[in-house]
């Protein structure tokens, strides 16, 4: 039922979004066509054109919102933060700041690009940031962390874990220590 309710919320999404392209596109002609006659235009086709325009920068602006907002874009300080190494996989390295105050955002170091990146909301407990101009998303848990590249559909880095995930527990530790197979 999940499975069906979420192909759903895409289909509707990505009608949504063909639609607002459609309308921008058809502003865009307007305002094109309005620009390029040059009949004498009294004051109702100005008004006309002028909102034909308004149409095309809201278009814009609402894909623009869709992908993310300007301080996606803008580099993170990481002034007054702590931060979190991460070893990842195949050598990788991840470095995350955090900031006490600020449990929505972090900001992501990886080949050396810092990113902010901002909190989702997730069911099952993980730590979800995203970054959506860049198409970043980092996905904590407590055994490990992962880094996803969402426009590309890649993985860029895997079971990253940071100096504390690395340390054995005390269950881990004991069993270890224990003779024999582990099996009681």
């Amino acid at each position: 039922m999940s499975k069906f309710l979420t192909a759903l919320l895409l289909m509707g999404a990505c009608m949504t979004v063909a639609a607002q392209d459609n309308d921008s596109a058809a502003s865009k002609k307007k305002s094109k066509a309005a620009t390029t006659k040059t009949v004498k235009k009294d004051a109702s086709s100005k008004k006309a054109a002028g909102t034909a325009a308004a149409g095309a920068t809201a278009g814009a602006a609402g894909a623009a919102a869709a992908q993310g907002t300007d301080e996606e874009d803008r580099e993170p300080d990481t002034a007054g933060t702590s931060g979190l190494d991460y070893n990842c996989a195949l050598g990788d390295k991840v470095t995350i700041f955090s900031n006490a105050e600020d449990d929505k955002h972090i900001a992501l170091r990886w080949n050396k690009r810092l990113m902010r990146l901002t909190r989702v909301e997730t069911t099952t407990g993980a730590h979800r940031f995203e970054n959506r101009r860049q198409g970043m998303v980092w996905i904590g848990i407590p055994a490990k962390g992962i880094l996803l590249d969402s426009k590309k559909g890649q993985q860029l880095a895997n079971e990253c874990k940071s100096a504390e995930q690395l340390k054995p527990s005390d269950a881990a530790a004991a069993a270890a220590a224990a003779p024999g197979l582990g099996i009681q």
